[in-house]
C-alpha cells in the first residue's frame, strides 16, 4: 500500500502507541556514541585554500568517528583538495541531536561569523525523528539557507539528502517505516526550498548503504560510511567545476 508522505504525521499518530514503546526501547539498546574529538577544524596545505563549512546535526559532530578528520569534514576536504588541486581549510559546526530549529537558534551566528566557498548542510534527520511539522521545518530550513547566503554570496551550498531510514535495521517496524515516511515528507519540503534559492544543490535521495557504512551503534556512519557519503554527495562533477 502506497501512502502519500504528506500524511506521515497522521500515520505516526495512528501508530503512536506502538511507535512510542519501540522508540523508548531503541533509546535503551542503541549505544550512545560520543562526538568526534576536537578540534573541529583542519587544513590541507596547498595553493589558494578552498574554505568549507560543515553545519548540522550528529553527522556534523562526527558521531561514529574518533576524529573529524575521518568523519564528514575531513573526507570532504580530501575529496575537494584532490579534485580542485587546491589547499582546503575546514570547520564543523553543530550538535548531536540538533533539529533545524536548534541550528537557527544556537549555531547560525557561529556558522555565519566567517565566509566560505562551500557549505555542506546536514539537517532534517532529527526533525523527522521528532515528527516536526512540514511548515516549521520549511521556515527553519529557509532561514538557514538565506542566512548562509547573506554572508557567502558566491558559495555553493550543498545540502545532504535525509537518511534512508528504511535501511536502518537497528529500528524495528513500524517505527522504521514511520520515520522513513516522515523523512521523505520533509525531504520533499527541503528540495522545494533548495530549488527556490540560488546556488543551492541537494544530493539525490540516499542510495543503498554499503556493508560497513554504519558505526557500532548501527545508526550513525562509520569512517567508511562518511567516505561513502562524501563520494556520493560529490558524484556530480558539475559541483566541483562550478566551485
Amino acid at each position: 500500500m502506497s501512502i502519500n508522505p504528506r500524511f506521515s504525521r497522521l500515520v505516526a499518530a495512528v501508530l503512536w502507541p506502538v511507535v512510542l514503546v519501540q522508540a523508548r526501547r531503541v533509546r535503551q539498546v542503541i549505544p550512545h556514541l560520543p562526538d568526534a574529538a576536537r578540534p573541529w577544524t583542519g587544513e590541507i596545505e596547498g595553493r589558494d585554500p578552498f574554505r568549507i563549512l560543515v553545519l548540522g546535526d550528529s553527522t556534523a559532530a562526527g558521531v561514529g568517528s574518533d576524529t573529524q578528520d575521518n568523519a564528514l569534514p575531513g573526507n570532504l576536504a580530501r575529496a575537494l583538495a584532490a579534485d580542485l588541486k587546491r589547499g582546503v581549510s575546514w570547520r564543523a559546526v553543530g550538535e548531536n541531536g540538533a533539529t533545524s530549529e536548534a541550528l537557527v537558534r544556537r549555531y547560525l551566528d557561529e556558522a555565519t561569523a566567517e565566509k566560505y566557498d562551500l557549505v555542506f548542510v546536514t539537517v532534517g534527520a532529527n526533525d523527522a525523528i521528532q515528527l516536526r511539522s512540514r511548515g516549521a521545518f520549511r521556515r527553519n530550513f529557509r532561514t538557514i539557507l538565506q542566512r548562509l547566503r547573506s554572508v557567502n554570496p558566491s558559495a555553493l551550498i550543498l545540502v545532504s539528502s535525509l537518511p534512508g531510514f528504511s535501511q536502518f535495521t537497528a529500528l524495528p517496524n513500524p517505527l522504521r517505516w514511520a520515520l522513513h515516511l516522515h523523512a521523505r515528507s520533509l525531504e520533499a519540503v527541503a528540495r522545494a526550498v533548495a530549488r527556490s534559492e540560488t546556488g543551492v544543490v541537494m544530493s539525490p535521495p540516499a542510495p543503498e548503504y554499503t556493508e560497513g557504512f554504519f558505526a557500532s551503534d548501527r545508526f550513525h556512519p562509520s569512517p567508511q560510511g562518511y567516505r561513502d557519503w562524501v563520494d556520493f554527495a560529490l558524484s556530480d562533477a558539475k559541483l566541483l567545476r562550478n566551485s
